[in-house]
């Protein structure tokens, strides 16, 4: 079982517990029906923020939907053999590069983005959130969209931006890249600290 489908079965499973409905969660999540169904049976990838929408409406922490995210380890370092992949969407592929989710203020991820994303166009796929974000491509081309404006980055080039600004990037080559992405806030490190407050009340 792959690390979409187990995702998929948890969510099922937590949303039933729950008693939603998929047009209920559809309706407070601001996703689609269909796109919560696919998400179910394992067929679709989610981006992080979008998962902790769900997380957060069915009340339970972000880590709730990665494997190994509660794992105990005294070694703080990410070894390369241990990295774990999985989509955020039938293109691009994140690796999380901390061993504790709640302790930083940032979040650290390395994203590869496969060849075939450069079909994807930034309209429609534009994010806005809050916090700051740090961009550094490892290899390939990146694609930045930022502000309506358009960024090409190479190999050693890098991008700091502020989230709540209209951003994107994509890989629009045919060859695949990977970047480096620095994220702050940390929204593992939020959800649970959310989560505490709220069992102290």
């Amino acid at each position: 079982m792959n690390q979409n489908e187990t995702m998929g079965m948890r969510i099922k499973a937590l949303r039933k517990e729950k008693k939603y409905t998929l047009k209920q969660l559809a309706e407070e999540t601001g996703l689609s029906i269909g796109f919560l169904s696919q998400l179910e049976r394992g067929m679709s990838s989610i981006a992080v923020d979008s998962l902790a929408k769900i997380a957060s409406i069915l009340g339970v922490g972000l880590s709730t939907f990665f494997t190994d995210a509660s794992a105990d380890s005294h070694d703080p370092v990410s070894h390369c053999a241990e990295l774990h992949w999985n989509a955020t969407s039938p293109e691009i592929y994140q690796s999380i590069l901390s061993k504790d989710l709640y302790g930083f203020d940032i979040l650290p991820r390395i994203f590869q983005l496969m060849p075939s994303a450069s079909n994807t166009e930034p309209e429609g796929a534009i994010h806005r959130h809050s916090g700051e974000e740090f961009i550094y491509v490892l290899e390939g081309v990146v694609t930045v969209y930022n502000n309506d404006r358009e960024y090409t980055l190479y190999p050693g080039d890098s991008i700091q931006i502020h989230s709540n600004c209209p951003h994107n990037w994509v890989n629009r080559t045919n060859r695949a890249a990977r970047l480096l992405s620095v994220s702050y806030p940390n929204p593992f490190k939020e959800e649970h600290e959310n989560a505490v407050a709220k069992a102290k009340e």
